[in-house]
């Protein structure tokens, strides 16, 4: 049984609940809030963009300890948590995580990567084997044996695909997606002359290959996926929905999808999802195991 989790994010004005039905009062006011604030957010990521077309600096890290401690190297204290990397979407950069990379770090995450892929990558299977490598440079300069990752819309099907068909379940811990089409998406069919456009529609190759077995893989999945999100169709198709994984899906109220990286309601979700807030998921069998009731607000 699916149960799915809520992250309130916006309520109706109280004066149009008076002036319409309090349904059709709530649902207007929340498209109109949400495209509001999508077009502020594009606006403001236009702005933004130039300052995250070049790939991130990277700074030595201080290796975390082995277990036995024999490494002779400069420790950090021993519950510190695995790197996040956080993967952008579709003709998109690492700008678009300015907020949601200073959140984590505010919270306790003590090396938070971005990586950029080229917006002319038009494969999703060669996306994944790049971010193989970059996962594997970072683990060997942090000394960490697992990441997490963070991944908006195509970045989380891109890393999904590591995780599932590339054995990154070793190297991922857990993996939160944003407005990804797990299932595939049929919205904006004019896209389709761009390559991995077409791996993004429901029954693509891509979307076979990742609905097929992958037992006893070991990431814990949590998948946040908006009701006004004007780019996934259907809606539930950034759901996960696969027997053989640990799932949690969160429905998020109210938002777009580029607020998805941005509001600070998912971002605390995000936070608890790393945190291990989620483990519930993983003691769970098959696909969906879900806690319900939470309101992230």
């Amino acid at each position: 049984m699916k149960v799915t989790q809520v992250t309130r994010a916006l309520l109706p004005f109280p004066l149009c609940q008076r002036l319409l039905p309090s349904s059709l009062a709530g649902l207007s006011l929340a498209i109109l809030k949400a495209a509001a604030l999508e077009v502020a957010i594009l606006a403001g990521h236009l702005l933004l963009y130039p300052s995250g077309i070049i790939q991130e600096r990277r700074s030595p890290a201080a290796l975390i300890p082995s277990q036995d401690g024999t490494d002779g190297t400069a420790h950090l204290p021993t519950e510190t948590k695995p790197p996040v990397v956080l993967l952008h979407g579709f003709i998109d950069n690492r700008s678009v995580f300015v907020l949601l990379r200073r959140s984590l770090s505010q919270h306790g995450r003590q090396h938070v990567e971005s990586l950029n892929y080229s917006p002319m990558t038009c494969d999703i299977a060669t996306a994944a084997k790049l971010l193989g490598r970059h996962i594997e440079e970072i683990c060997d300069r942090t000394g960490s044996e697992q990441v997490d990752i963070v991944g908006h819309s195509l970045g989380g099907l891109i890393a999904r695909y590591y995780v599932q068909r590339l054995g990154g379940d070793t190297r991922v811990r857990t993996l939160v997606t944003l407005g990804t089409p797990h299932s595939g998406t049929k919205v904006a069919p004019l896209a389709n002359a761009h390559p991995i456009v077409r791996q993004m529609r429901p029954g693509s190759a891509v979307i076979e290959e990742l609905s097929s077995p992958a037992p006893g893989c070991r990431t814990q999945f949590v998948s946040f996926w908006s009701d006004l999100d004007h780019l996934m169709d259907p809606l539930e198709s950034a759901c996960v929905d696969h027997p053989d994984l640990l799932a949690q899906n969160v429905r998020v109220s109210g938002i777009g999808h580029l607020a998805l990286p941005l509001h600070p309601a998912v971002a605390a979700g995000i936070r608890q999802a790393l945190d291990g807030e989620c483990a519930a998921a993983r003691n769970g069998a098959g696909s969906a195991a879900h806690r319900d009731g939470l309101t992230v607000a």
